[in-house]
C-alpha cells in the first residue's frame, strides 16, 4: 500500500503540473473566467445607477439560470471534456505514453494519478469561479446582499452551488477519462454524452436517471422554471433525496474510474491507430 502510495503521489506531482500549464487548455481557463467578468462588469454598473432595476430575487433567480445553463450544461461539461480526455489522449499522439508503461508502476495508479490532476484543475477553476460568481453578482446591493449571505440564505446556496460544481467535475471527470482512454476520437463519444444530458428534462422519468446533470440539478438550491413551450414538454419526475444523489453520484463515478483503469491494465499503446 505504501508502494502504491508513492507511486500515485508521484504520478500526481508531474500530471498537476501538465494540466494546469498546458498550452492547449487557455480555453479552459476562458470558460471558467467568462462568468466572473460578466458579474463583475454586472456590479460596477449597477453601482453606477441611483437605482436598480431589479430586487435581490431576481439575481438570485438570474445566478440560478447561469449556473444550470451555463456551468453545468456548458462551461464544466465543455472544460472537462478539454481537461480529462487529454490526459491519455495527449500523449498518445505526443507518443510519450509508452514512458509511463515502460516504468515499474501500476496502470490504476497512473489513471487514479492523472484523475486527480485533472480533478484538482477542475475543481479550482470551475468551483471557484462559480463561488466567485455568486458573491459578486449582487454585491451591487451592498450590506443588503451581505445581510442575505451572513443572515440570510446566501452561504447555504453559496455552499450547495460550489459543492454542485465540484460533483460536477467529478462525475464527468470519469465520463471523458474513460472516453480518452478508449476512443480514439473521443469528441464524438463527448457530443453523444452532451445530446443526452441535455435531453434529460425531457426524458421518461426511467431515463433521466441515466444521466449525471439530473443528479446536479436535484442539489440546485433555487428551481429554474423552463418558459413555455418548453415547459409543457417537460416530464415531472421525482426529485431524488441528497443523501442518496450524493453516494449514487460517486459511486458511479468509481466504478467508471475502476473500469477505466482496467482498462489501461488490459490494453496496449499502438501510436499507428
Amino acid at each position: 500500500m505504501n508502494l502504491w502510495m508513492r507511486q500515485l503521489a508521484a504520478v500526481l506531482r508531474l500530471e498537476w503540473r501538465k494540466t494546469f500549464f498546458s498550452k492547449r487548455g487557455w480555453w479552459i481557463y476562458l470558460l471558467a473566467l467568462g462568468p466572473v467578468a460578466i458579474t463583475t462588469l454586472h456590479w460596477l454598473f449597477e453601482m453606477g445607477r441611483p437605482s436598480s432595476g431589479h430586487s435581490l430575487g431576481d439575481d438570485s433567480v438570474i445566478y440560478a439560470g447561469m449556473f444550470q445553463f451555463f456551468y453545468l450544461r456548458g462551461a464544466i461539461f465543455f472544460g472537462c471534456v478539454g481537461i480529462f480526455s487529454s490526459l491519455f489522449r495527449a500523449e498518445m499522439l505526443e507518443k510519450t505514453l509508452h514512458y509511463y508503461y515502460l516504468t515499474p508502476l501500476r496502470r490504476e495508479m497512473l489513471v487514479a494519478g492523472k484523475y486527480l490532476a485533472g480533478l484538482a484543475m477542475a475543481v479550482v477553476l470551475f468551483a471557484g469561479s462559480a463561488a466567485a460568481s455568486f458573491l459578486l453578482i449582487g454585491r451591487h446591493f451592498g450590506a443588503a446582499y451581505s445581510n442575505y449571505i451572513w443572515h440570510g440564505p446566501g452561504l447555504s446556496q453559496l455552499g450547495w452551488y460550489t459543492l454542485t460544481a465540484a460533483l460536477a467535475a467529478v462525475g464527468y471527470g470519469a465520463v471523458f477519462l474513460m472516453c480518452g482512454l478508449l476512443f480514439r476520437n473521443p469528441m464524438i463519444p463527448a457530443a453523444v454524452v452532451y445530446v443526452w444530458e441535455n435531453l434529460n428534462p425531457f426524458l421518461p422519468a426511467v431515463l433521466k436517471k441515466i444521466s449525471v446533470i439530473f443528479y446536479l440539478t436535484n442539489l440546485c438550491p433555487v428551481e429554474v422554471p423552463l418558459p413555455p413551450p418548453l415547459n409543457l414538454l417537460v416530464v415531472e419526475t421525482d426529485p431524488t433525496p441528497v443523501w442518496l444523489a450524493i453516494p449514487g453520484l460517486l459511486a458511479v463515478s468509481l466504478l467508471l474510474l475502476i473500469y477505466t483503469a482496467y482498462s489501461a491494465r488490459q490494453g496496449e499503446i499502438s501510436y499507428g491507430e
